[in-house]
């Protein structure tokens, strides 16, 4: 189920990246930034490397600039999955951070962000990270979706949807190729009670919205690009 596109273009990790700052929400260290006033929230679930990851945390600050309060939780508990670790390829490495567990662990995150005072929460999720968040979509946990370039996700998952949805995938992406996706779509648009929004972006690959290179200009676009149909989703329906 995890090919090698999972593990592919790893990031530099950079634990003092991003201008915002961690603490503990819900028991577990998140990275925030943005207005801790603002009702609106957005919660980023990461790839299979973690909080810390340069790119994610750039898309933490554009989400907070549209006036969000942005947490990216560590589900990984400071262990995320390095592909240079023989002793602990893919497949060993994941029964310690099933994406089942990281969902239970979400729900303390929200009730902790609730009892500030927020009335809405929006959740993306990366690869990995976006089971956690399809697993939030069948429950009122949240009030909006995106996921990116999805992992583990399965039609039955996109059946129990209940909220607004917008899945981004890649041309070429072995864990969610476009014919998938468009099954992913024709299962929510027969829901017509479901709002969604379902895009395969060309010429990328799994992983691009958030493991792009900052020097190859027509990654960094197409990531942008991503980045606005997630905020656009966000605003139109996280209010």
């Amino acid at each position: 189920m995890s090919g090698p596109q999972c593990c592919s273009n790893p990031p530099t990790i950079h634990p003092s990246s991003g201008s915002g700052h961690v603490e503990k929400i819900g028991g577990l260290d998140s990275y925030v930034t943005g207005s801790p006033d603002s009702k609106l929230a957005i919660l980023l679930v990461s790839d299979i490397f973690g909080f810390e990851a340069p790119n994610l945390r750039k898309l933490a600050a554009k989400v907070a600039a549209a006036g969000f309060f942005v947490v990216v939780p560590d589900f990984l508990y400071g262990d995320p999955y390095a592909p240079e670790d023989a002793n602990r390829p893919l497949p060993v490495w994941i029964k310690d951070h099933g994406p089942d567990k990281a969902f239970e662990e979400s729900k303390p995150v929200l009730e902790a962000l609730k009892s500030k005072g927020v009335s809405a929460v929006g959740a993306a999720g990366f690869c990995y990270g976006a089971k956690v968040v399809v697993e939030l979509s069948k429950h009122d946990f949240i009030q909006a979706a995106v996921l990116c370039h999805p992992s583990f996700v399965t039609l039955d998952d996109i059946k129990a949807v209940k909220i607004p949805i917008s899945i981004l995938g890649a041309e070429i992406d072995q864990m969610s190729p476009p014919e998938v996706v468009k099954q992913f779509e024709e299962a929510l648009t027969a829901k017509s009670e479901i709002k969604c929004h379902v895009k395969i972006f060309p010429k990328v690959a799994h992983g691009w919205t958030v493991r792009y290179n900052v020097e190859d200009e027509a990654a960094v676009k197409a990531a942008e690009e991503a980045h606005q149909d997630l905020l656009e989703w966000f605003l139109n329906h996280v209010k």
